[in-house]
């Protein structure tokens, strides 16, 4: 049995989270200063998490070790499998020539590549986030964006940037129902509070990425775009969070916000748009007009969207029917993870509920986009062999990032069943009165530590529920900041810095892409402290009664 102490070194709060916190200093010092590959840095943070776990918790060195190969374990299947099938079905399109289609069914929106990468990286990305989740988002619209012309890292900090607003809502709002089903706080009280923190980011980001892509000149020819966007996705998030239904909040949101820019760009086109692509893309795509083809036609155009199409039936089928996705559920495999399950515990001294393994071998986003990619292959008339030879060679191409993945994920479970994460916790808790306005930084540490908002939530729910009830604020009011302050760790957690340069050809990468983002998240972070804190006070009369 093992039981974790919240200040295992000399009682002192402060010097047990300075030690506790020391495996992801380690890896963000090597990623963001020493410029290590990303591989290495997740390898010494692990090996960092099991010294601390063993000799500075006492644990037991089997069982921190058995809590690596769980973590490893969760990153294989479904983190990793996600990835490699994800990336697997956009080299399908590439393979059949079809891409040149859907660059050209781009142009036929907007010429201009910052409102392209609106579309694409924000609400066609929203639209994944709120369906799969899991890094899906930024590998699919990170190669879309470089294979439409935009520099890979250009690319890779858009759709990092792009991925936050939806975060919160996504997979169809798991992370707050499982706020919710920690603590006991209806998940739709704390669903519509984030329904009034994440439309303020969401009201920004589209007028940051275009920041981002083109600078300010970028900003003043295409505001009127960012701001339909951002605006009516904003709005739509508000309403559906508070009104309708928090599960499909972020659906709605994105399809909203694209509705809004599409009509806009009925009446209206942004100034300076062929300068743009001259500043903005890497050359000018070939496209199957500018070859000399015939002219795009319907039928054309609906071949080349199929695939993302064909994601978003098959994954809102699987979350909107409650009896298929029941059946997919019953074939998942609950693993009690042996030498853990039942004999490893909190620091309260309950039995830790994250010891067992949930194989979910077909229920996974893996398993669904594998089976998409089958159909593609069969409507693109792929033949079997060259489709496993591409599936084969897209997860040989990604050996590196694999283990970045793998490793992280276990640096993840050593520090939570150590009781590493619960002491950085605790010891931010332990503010008093100014914890309200850092209670979303215990958010983007969880999500920087697992790459999850749904995981963040696990971890700190309680902890929140308990701080707000101390400090004498609504616990609502601190769920909902976990949350939304999960989103902006989404940006540099290690996991999703690996995902999303693999998608974009920057594998090993990663240190560039974090010193990039660093600073929007903390940017958009200090932003949502600031917010949390008024909500707590002046603000008060913006949440729900």
């Amino acid at each position: 049995m093992y039981q974790p102490s919240i200040a295992p070194i000399a009682g002192s709060l402060v010097l047990s989270a300075f030690l506790a916190a020391l495996p992801l200093i380690i890896v963000f010092v090597l990623l963001g200063v020493l410029r290590v590959r990303a591989h290495w840095a997740g390898l010494s943070g692990l090996a960092a998490a099991l010294v601390v776990a063993v000799a500075g918790y006492g644990m037991p060195a089997d069982k921190a070790l058995l809590s690596a190969g769980q973590g490893a374990a969760f990153g294989l299947l479904p983190v990793l499998w996600i990835l490699v099938t994800a990336i697997w079905l956009h080299q399908l399109t590439v393979r059949s020539g079809r891409f040149e289609d859907l660059r050209t069914a781009f142009g036929a929106i907007s010429p201009d590549p910052r409102v392209q990468a609106v579309v694409i990286a924000f609400c066609f990305g929203g639209l994944l986030e709120a369906l799969a989740g899991f890094g899906a988002p930024v590998a699919i619209t990170g190669m879309m964006l470089v294979a439409l012309g935009f520099p890979p890292l250009r690319a890779a900090i858009t759709v990092l940037l792009a991925n936050t607003a939806p975060v919160a809502f996504g997979a169809l709002g798991t992370p707050i129902i499982t706020a919710g089903e920690l603590t006991g706080v209806p998940y739709e009280t704390i669903g519509a509070v984030v329904g009034r923190q994440t439309p303020v980011l969401a009201l920004v980001v589209p007028l940051l990425l275009v920041a981002v892509i083109d600078g300010k000149r970028g900003v003043r020819e295409t505001w009127p775009a960012t701001l339909a966007s951002g605006a009516a996705f904003a709005l739509a998030q508000f309403v559906c969070a508070n009104y309708v239904s928090v599960q499909l909040t972020d659906i709605v949101s994105a399809l909203v916000g694209a509705l809004a820019l599409l009509v806009l760009l009925r009446f209206w086109q942004p100034r300076g748009g062929t300068d743009a692509r001259n500043r903005v893309l890497t050359g000018t795509p070939t496209t199957a007009e500018t070859a000399g083809a015939k002219p795009l036609t319907a039928t054309r155009t609906l071949l080349a969207l199929f695939p993302y199409l064909l994601v978003i039936v098959v994954f809102a089928a699987v979350k909107l029917i409650g009896p298929l996705e029941d059946a997919l559920a019953a074939t998942d495999v609950e693993i009690p993870w042996p030498g853990l399950h039942g004999q490893v515990f909190s620091a309260a001294g309950e039995p830790d509920s994250t010891t067992a393994f949930d194989l979910a071998w077909l229920s996974t986003p893996g398993t669904l986009l594998l089976l998409c990619g089958g159909v593609v292959a069969l409507v693109y008339r792929i033949r079997l062999r060259a489709a496993l030879l591409e599936l084969a060679g897209t997860a040989a191409s990604m050996r590196w990032a694999g283990l970045t993945v793998l490793s992280v994920l276990a640096l993840a479970y050593v520090m939570n069943h150590s009781g590493q994460t619960a002491t950085v916790g605790t010891a931010i808790a332990a503010a008093g009165g100014a914890f309200v306005f850092l209670s979303p930084v215990l958010g983007w540490l969880g999500v920087a530590v697992t790459g999850s908002d749904t995981s963040a939530n696990a971890l700190f729910s309680g902890l929140q529920q308990v701080a707000a009830q101390r400090v004498g604020v609504d616990p609502a009011l601190l769920l909902a900041a976990n949350t939304s302050g999960g989103v902006m760790g989404k940006m540099i957690s290690p996991q999703n810095l690996t995902i999303v340069a693999t998608a974009v050809g920057l594998a090993g990468q990663e240190a560039v892409i974090l010193r990039a983002v660093v600073k929007w998240s903390l940017g958009l972070l200090l932003a949502l402290c600031a917010l949390v804190f008024l909500q707590s006070g002046v603000l008060a009369w913006t949440l729900p009664l």
